[in-house]
């Protein structure tokens, strides 16, 4: 009896955890990438933007990744991590553009920042889009590759 009880309470752990939306769709964009900068100068670490939505398969998984998958410690280490919810493309476009992120590209897409603000590196050709396909050891080889140049 305790190993069904046991066995519900982490399936309904795990389902809770995987309802959970990946991007804040009521957050303020510019306020936390502003906030971001501001951490990420004290920790001396570059920000991570993460542009995307809670429809999106690609984003999702990405998002599981980063928390929780190979790539979670390379992340946690290397970056001060702002999602940014696109709606339908309809929301933050602006924010994606001022970094020449082209959304039309494809979602997820990131941008690294200096904590100053000055864009690092970001994805223009739609590199994190088919998430689902890289799988974990291709999104972990892609931020080995970001994370590099900021070390």
């Amino acid at each position: 009896m305790r190993i069904i009880i046991a066995t519900g309470l982490l399936f309904a752990l795990s389902v809770a955890h995987a309802a959970a939306p990946a991007y804040d769709e009521n957050a303020d964009a510019k306020a936390d990438i502003r906030d971001a900068k501001v951490q990420a100068a004290a920790a001396k670490l570059p920000v991570l933007v993460v542009f995307g939505a809670n429809w999106c398969p690609d984003c999702r998984l990405l998002d599981m990744a980063m928390k929780s998958g190979t790539s979670a410690p390379l992340i946690q280490k290397s970056f001060n991590v702002v999602k940014v919810d696109v709606g339908r493309f309809n929301k933050h476009t602006d924010v994606a553009e001022s970094f020449g992120v082209p959304l039309k590209k494809g979602i997820p897409a990131v941008v690294v920042l200096s904590p100053e603000g000055k864009v690092l590196y970001a994805t223009r050709g739609g590199e994190l889009a088919d998430a689902r396909n890289m799988g974990e050891q291709g999104i972990y080889d892609f931020f080995v590759k970001v994370a590099a140049p900021q070390k």
